[in-house]
Parts: C-alpha cells; sequence; structure tokens
C-alpha cells in the first residue's frame, strides 16, 4: 500500500473509528451510573404528583390489571382508600400529553393535571391551565358540563378522552379487593 494513501486515507479513518469507540465507552459508563438516578427521580416526581392529586392517601399501591383502555399507562389505589389515581398518555395536536386523574370512592373527579404535553402555546396548552383543568372536578363519568377549548378542539377531545378512559379504568379498579 503506498504511503500517501495509508496517511490520507486509512490513518483518519482510524482514529475517527477509535474517538467514536472511546466516546460510546464513556457514554455507556456515564449512563450506567445516571439511569438510577434519572429514575430514581421520575419517580418521586409521579409520587408528588400523586400526591398533589389526592393529599390525604397516605400513600398508593400500584394495581396491575388487565382490560384497561390504551391510554391508561397506571393504576394506583390511595393507600387510605380514599381513591384512585389514573397514569394516562393520550395524543393531542401537538403530540402526547401526559395525564394524571384522580377519582374518589363514589366515582366523582377529585382532580386532573397534565405532567408532560407538547400542545401548541396558547391554544392547546389552555388544556393544561385554568379553568379548563378544574371544571372536572366533582365531575362523574358523564362529564357533564365540561366545555372544550375553543379553537384546540383536538387537544381538548384527547383529553376528555383521556378522562373517559379514567372512568373505564376506574369501574375495573373498584372491582379488585
Amino acid at each position: 500500500m503506498n504511503t500517501s494513501v495509508k496517511k490520507d486515507f486509512v490513518m483518519p479513518i482510524l482514529v475517527l473509528t477509535l474517538i467514536c469507540l472511546v466516546i460510546t465507552a464513556i457514554l455507556a459508563v456515564t449512563n450506567n451510573y445516571t439511569q438510577p438516578v434519572i429514575e430514581k427521580a421520575a419517580e418521586e416526581r409521579a409520587e408528588q404528583a400523586r400526591s398533589e392529586i389526592i393529599p390525604d392517601a397516605g400513600g398508593f399501591e400500584k394495581l396491575t390489571l388487565t382490560g384497561l383502555p390504551d391510554s391508561v399507562r397506571e393504576v394506583y389505589r390511595a393507600s387510605n382508600g380514599a381513591g384512585y389515581i389514573f397514569m394516562l398518555t393520550v395524543t393531542g395536536y401537538g403530540g402526547d400529553m401526559d395525564l394524571i386523574c384522580g377519582i374518589d370512592n363514589d366515582g366523582r373527579i377529585i382532580a386532573t393535571k397534565t405532567l408532560k404535553h407538547s400542545e401548541t402555546k396558547g391554544m392547546g396548552s389552555k388544556t393544561t391551565e385554568e379553568p379548563f383543568r378544574s371544571q372536572f372536578t366533582g365531575k362523574d363519568s358523564s362529564l357533564e358540563g365540561v366545555q372544550a377549548v375553543s379553537g384546540a378542539t383536538i387537544s381538548s377531545k384527547a383529553y376528555l378522552g383521556a378522562i373517559g378512559d379514567a372512568f373505564t379504568a376506574w369501574e375495573i379498579a373498584k372491582g379488585v379487593a
């Protein structure tokens, strides 16, 4: 092999490959150390969100249920029997919306909250704000009187659908002893 070809082509490829391997190894080690910390922080944020929805719960027990709607990711029962928490993900206009909904033992909404969304600022994002959010409190599965956000029909319908799915999951969860 010609020395010029080796110098001009082979060596840069070898150097770049070595750099990529070293960086990949460093990222793998870093991920190995940070992943448990990230997971713990995410669980703490989720526990805090559950406690915001049912403040007097005294803790939560995760339920394993079958036959849940696709939007229901997780179901929790308050340790003291104050109600249930539903972790939901639906697709709005701008992408996925992660929601949390608390329903008491009588089938009334305690509270709802948007945990994460990518809805259009000023329009679809209004589903995450007052007064939209507070109109759910105290409602039953009929959601009678809940009004969609004008100009954000897709986001509003997705939110309403998720809350409807929470009631479907509630029917399943309340039957579990």
